[in-house]
């Protein structure tokens, strides 16, 4: 029978076990004599006493991911990689999926954090990795595998007013659009994945004109002739009450020539700058007074080579009409245009009788709608009647102080090094 754990071990196979024991002993004895010998005597530690050879340190650099957390699920599929790193002075973030295929992405200005290039695949599982690399050049590691949630069923449409490709006038203001109320809580989360960039670079910033509609311009009218791109990576975002961004959004238009008009109520005159030069004076007729027209800033909001007005609902047989209109361009939600009126062509440049539109020729009205873009800025001075913000795409008709107040991040000016060159307006906006 086998001997037990505890019992002796005797006879011709104990003699045998003594005899390896001893002989065992006498090599170890033997390997500790040499090592003492070839160790030089000195105190540098052999490589059997530091556990490897000499100069293998750990790395001074540490980097450990927050989130998504290890064997996290139902993530979110907008996730970003959240992590801190510790004396890094190189990090790189990699993202694969289950299959081994890497995911593009972008780091954070801050360093802090890594934003997918697009929303994720939802119910798939991902690992995430950072390495950060000291001045010792030694690279330090932070892993994470996580699983994005399923599909969501409350999901919410995300679009824009422009195209791709579009070309707009100096003044357009971005436009994006939720079809559904966003919560005033969760704007700072879906503002933060909304980036604009226009080459050449100008300063500007979001402002929430409603829970469904936030717009973006630059501080002064974009430099004429730039290009921007505006991208929203709303896919899979929560976004309050257990609804989440559809899909991402991205759109690259292109800003136009500057053209701009002013119209001076004093001299019942348009006068019209391309790229800062006048190149036109146009006489016109305005708002009458018990129908003044606006003063402000306004934009294009619409073209019409050939509309109909009719105001006999809203005003009434006396003062309604019904009259067809040639060259309309559309400046404000209550029904302030330009266009061609050739009944009043005698009276352009001295006197005004519309009910608050900026009348000119057939001759002027069908240049105009000829040179002008949606988005291009008109101002207007010197009426009875002050723009209504809202009433229209009236971004240009507040002061920059007052149009960040409506984003939902604070706002952080550009440093002096990096301010960029935004241009300088041919018109300054209406204060």
């Amino acid at each position: 029978m086998r001997a037990g754990q505890d019992e002796p071990i005797r006879g011709a196979r104990a003699r045998r076990v003594g005899r390896r024991r001893a002989l065992a002993a006498g090599l170890l004895a033997a390997a500790m004599a040499l090592t003492a010998c070839t160790s030089g005597g000195g105190d540098k530690p052999s490589s059997w006493q530091g556990g490897g050879d000499e100069g293998e340190k750990a790395p001074k650099a540490a980097a450990t991911i927050s989130e998504p957390a290890a064997d996290a699920k139902d993530v979110p599929a907008s996730t970003a990689i959240t992590f801190t790193t510790k004396e890094a002075q190189e990090t790189t973030v990699e993202l694969k999926d289950a299959a081994g295929k890497a995911v593009d992405g972008t780091l954070a200005a801050d360093g802090a954090s890594w934003l997918p290039s697009s929303a994720l695949e939802y119910g798939q599982t991902y690992t995430a990795t950072v390495t950060a690399t000291g001045d010792d050049g030694k690279p330090a590691t932070a892993t994470s595998t996580f699983t994005t949630m399923a599909k969501p069923a409350k999901q919410i449409r995300v679009t824009s007013f422009l195209g791709d490709n579009q070309v707009v006038g100096v003044g357009m203001p971005l436009i994006v659009k939720f079809g559904r109320a966003i919560p005033e809580d969760y704007r700072d989360d879906i503002q933060r994945r909304m980036t604009v960039t226009s080459k050449p670079a100008q300063e500007g910033i979001w402002h929430w004109v409603s829970p469904t509609e936030v717009r973006y311009r630059p501080k002064t009218f974009w430099k004429a002739n730039s290009t921007v791109s505006y991208k929203v990576q709303a896919g899979g975002l929560p976004l309050g009450g257990g609804w989440y961004g559809r899909a991402d959004l991205s759109v690259d238009v292109k800003i136009g020539p500057s053209f701009v008009m002013t119209v001076d109520n004093r001299t019942k005159r348009m006068t019209v700058t391309r790229d800062g030069k006048v190149v036109k004076t146009i006489p016109v007729s305005l708002g009458k007074k018990s129908t003044p027209s606006s003063s402000g800033t306004m934009v294009v909001i619409e073209k019409l080579r050939h509309t109909v007005f009719d105001t006999l609902e809203e005003l009434g047989p006396e003062e309604g009409y019904r009259t067809e209109i040639d060259y309309a361009q559309r400046l404000t939600w209550g029904g302030e245009f330009i266009h061609a009126a050739p009944w009043s062509e005698g009276v352009q440049g001295r006197t005004n009788v519309s009910h608050g539109c900026v009348n000119v020729s057939m001759k002027e009205g069908n240049w105009l709608f000829a040179n002008t873009r949606i988005g291009d800025p008109i101002t207007v001075k010197g009426t009875e009647r002050k723009l209504q913000n809202g009433n229209g795409w009236t971004d240009w008709n507040m002061s920059w102080d007052e149009y960040v107040k409506g984003s939902a991040l604070p706002y952080e000016p550009p440093s002096d090094d990096t301010t960029p060159d935004a241009g300088t307006p041919s018109v300054e906006p209406t204060p």
